[in-house]
């Protein structure tokens, strides 16, 4: 065979495994569609953490930033991983005490409010279909770049393959698939990185560390420097990205739902830090691939203008293995870990949209004597509309794959996240305190395309990838000042807090 079957067997085989394995844990409630019900472990909790954080925005969309934009791109690294670090802190293990199953479960029941849990739902609906546009994004490139495709024919052909696969092996969230694809992202992603540091002559046994050889080696033959700290933005546009990614990791909803099904808090905490360990390897990795492919494209004598760089970036990991000679079946497992990716994260943001149209808002608004199977056909047909609706807007993509998803962890740190830290934190937090802050959430991150054109200092202050960090700070103080202005949560809701949620230490 040559490279190029190569490539194409390599990324069939893996997925082959992945749908025998789906197959075998098939789940057959609604309950699980969504979230997948089993506990494995606190090493094995951290691998499902890890794969149901690592995406295309992961293996393809940093390296695409960062070779674009050097440093500047490390707020993504820094933003991501620190997140995780945040609710390691702040919210794991409360949430965990909580005991509800979904990220709007947790609000209507903690703010007692049926209106406050809908709102919650349309959010974590349209934060799953943003991201499921960089997922889908990643998924094109990838399926043009193998068969040879155009662009929409990729992405369409590859919208077809995940709903195939979600058709055929159910809920493909369940930890031990999970865990499966973490092994194969960690492998196809470490290991071609390692065999480029050896082909390009620099330290390959921990190539994450032997690549500052290489951006040394750009600064001194070609005068290209990573390393100069905020050369295409400014320092505030750096820290609102960074922290932006931060409290949006604290909440998104599929990620929040990994700490539910844990047996107990001390494995809530131990599951976030051998996740946040494994999705550092990886993370460690992308800066390396970027620098590589800067490289070889300089010594080729390729300095490409900013517009080709743009549209390249994307796929700079798969262009960088390609054109320094990697066998065809390592490029193969290099594209079939980042294909893999952006399928289970595709397969875990549907369904989690999928699960709040038919718990969430079918179940608990319009048919609440609607029987189990009922809730699952409504979940399953949830699914089918939201991978058409995504795939519409992923024809015509509106930007790179990690300023999409930017754009959702934008969303989530200005409406979800407050809620669930002054809903922990803050017994005085009410209903109204949390409908006015999400409305208010959802109006400083979309505050920039609508209202920056006629407000140039909107748009400066809350841009469109990192409006949170004015946005958030907002919202707190609209959810404060509404809840003291408006009658107090019931004293039932203020004793849990207290006596279930902070009265004990584990």
């Amino acid at each position: 065979m040559n490279d190029s079957s190569w490539s194409i067997f390599v990324v069939l085989l893996v997925l082959l495994s992945f749908i025998l394995v789906g197959l075998r844990q098939k789940a057959r409630e609604s309950q699980e569609y969504g979230f997948g019900g089993r506990f494995t472990g606190r090493i094995g909790g951290g691998a499902a953490i890890a794969s149901n954080w690592m995406s295309a925005a992961s293996l393809m969309g940093l390296a695409g930033i960062i070779y674009l934009h050097g440093y500047q791109g490390l707020a993504y690294v820094i933003g991501w991983t620190g997140g995780y670090v945040l609710l390691l802190v702040l919210l794991a293990s409360q949430i965990r005490r909580f005991g509800k199953f979904t990220t709007p479960e947790f609000v209507g029941e903690r703010y007692g409010s049926r209106p406050a849990r809908l709102i919650a739902a349309v959010i974590s609906i349209a934060i799953s279909v943003i991201y499921c546009v960089a997922q889908f994004k990643g998924i094109g490139l990838i399926f043009s770049f193998m068969f040879g495709l155009g662009y929409e024919q990729g992405v369409t052909y590859g919208a077809l393959a995940v709903v195939s696969y979600l058709v055929i092996s159910g809920v493909l969230g369940v930890p031990r698939n999970q865990q499966l694809q973490y092994l194969v992202i960690c492998v196809a992603f470490i290991v071609p990185l390692m065999w480029l540091a050896r082909r390009l002559g620099y330290f390959w046994v921990l190539p994450q560390f032997g690549y500052g050889r290489a951006l040394t080696d750009l600064w001194r033959e070609f005068r290209i420097d990573f390393t100069l700290p905020f050369a295409d933005d400014s320092l505030f546009q750096w820290c609102a990205l960074c922290f932006t990614l931060m409290v949006g990791t604290g909440g998104l909803p599929h990620v929040l739902s990994r700490f539910y099904t844990v047996p107990n808090v001390r494995d809530a905490r131990w599951s976030v830090v051998w996740g946040l360990f494994f999705i550092a390897l990886v993370y460690w990795s992308a800066p390396a691939f970027a620098v590589f492919g800067r490289l070889i494209e300089a010594r080729r004598g390729m300095i490409p203008s900013p517009e080709a760089a743009r549209a390249a970036a994307d796929v700079v990991t798969l262009n960088t293995a390609v054109a320094a000679g990697l066998p065809g079946w390592l490029v193969g497992v290099l594209a079939a870990g980042a294909l893999s990716a952006a399928f289970f994260t595709v397969a875990g943001l549907l369904m989690t949209g999928a699960s709040s149209i038919s718990h969430d808002i079918y179940y608990s608004f319009l048919n609440p004597r609607a029987s189990e199977r009922a809730r699952m056909q409504v979940a399953k047909g949830g699914t089918l509309v939201l991978a058409a609706l995504v795939l519409i807007i992923a024809l015509d993509p509106p930007g790179l794959i990690a300023e999409i998803t930017a754009v959702a962890f934008a969303l989530a740190g200005n409406t979800i996240f407050p809620l669930f830290l002054l809903g922990i934190w803050w017994d005085r937090a009410n209903r109204y305190g949390a409908i006015a802050g999400m409305l208010t959430g959802v109006l400083c991150t979309v505050a920039q395309p609508v209202f920056g054109g006629t407000f140039p200092a909107v748009a400066a202050l809350f841009p469109v990838t990192s409006s949170a960090l004015c946005g958030t700070p907002l919202v707190i103080l609209v959810m404060i000042a509404v809840s003291l202005a408006t009658p107090p949560p019931p004293e039932e809701m203020r004793s849990f807090l207290e006596q279930e949620v902070h009265g004990h230490m584990d």
